[in-house]
């Protein structure tokens, strides 16, 4: 990372237009500060709709109009650009390009939040007290059919749906981490049956996956998304990666990146993919 080739990216950042700590203004310095040539900001959509950590309908004109200001402003010393991570939800919400298009974003990240199962939902990375409420209201207290759940609807959305990273693909694992019990076996056949699928859908689709560090920045993980396990099947499969941190708080715009590097390396790739104007491009790492 000390490198001054190397362009050093993140386009999973989120400002006080969603449910970030800092101003975009105030993100935008602090990567001018940490040496950053690309940061995209990616507010949580829920488009058309929204809930009290997505973006409100009514911003979303000041927010493009805010980030656009400020890749003017900044432009000889960052190039920073406009996204959304955009929530798939079956029957509501898309992340995809053309639902997007009156906001002609730079980019979309697509993530799976909220579990679906019978007569309501949970969010996937809630509490550990929400989520074990959440699987046994709405799964009968089945984690393995919840998690399975969880990737049919990853599934699901990169088949409909066109848009660039795949957000924290394996996100229902925050919650078996650092808790008093383990809501599943990651080991287990089927949770692999679901990486596989999952892994060959995202291949399929063209996306990038990110390498996730805004687990470990917010201390629910000691290592990023996807899984050590995940990662390597993606390898096996010719799929991309970047480094996005998920900051919501300037001091984690790069958190762990260091770190990071070395987890994909261990996982076979030599690689590492940045998304500019036109389109992905790699670097070695």
């Amino acid at each position: 990372m000390k490198d001054k080739q190397f362009i050093k990216t993140n386009y999973h950042c989120h400002c006080t237009f969603c449910d970030g700590h800092n101003t975009a203004e105030g993100m935008v310095q602090e990567a001018i500060k940490r040496g950053f040539s690309i940061l995209g900001f990616s507010s949580h959509s829920l488009y058309p709709f929204a809930s009290s950590w997505h973006i409100p309908l009514q911003n979303f004109d000041a927010y493009c109009g805010e980030i656009r200001r400020l890749a003017q402003v900044y432009a000889e010393k960052l190039t920073v650009l406009c996204g959304f991570e955009a929530d798939y939800v079956r029957n509501l919400s898309v992340p995809d390009k053309e639902a997007y298009r009156r906001f002609a974003p730079d980019y979309l990240i697509g993530s799976v939040h909220y579990i679906t199962g019978d007569g309501g939902s949970f969010e996937a990375d809630g509490s550990e007290e929400s989520v074990r409420r959440g699987i046994e209201l709405f799964f009968a207290g089945n984690a393995q059919r919840a998690v399975q759940t969880y990737f049919t609807l990853e599934r699901e959305m990169l088949q409909s749906s066109k848009f660039d990273i795949i957000g924290h693909p394996d996100l229902i694992r925050k919650q078996n981490c650092k808790v008093r019990e383990k809501l599943f076996d990651e080991g287990a056949d089927w949770y692999r049956e679901e990486l596989f699928a999952t892994a060959k859908a995202i291949a399929s689709a063209g996306v990038c996956v990110e390498i996730n560090t805004g687990g470990m920045a917010r201390g629910y993980l000691d290592g990023p998304y996807p899984s050590p396990d995940f990662l390597h099947i993606l390898h096996e499969m010719g799929v991309p990666v970047t480094i996005n941190s998920d900051a919501h708080r300037c001091e984690h715009l790069d958190y762990a990146f260091d770190e990071a590097i070395e987890y994909i390396k261990a996982a076979g790739y030599t690689e590492l993919a940045f998304y500019t104007a036109d389109g992905f491009h790699t670097q070695q790492i």
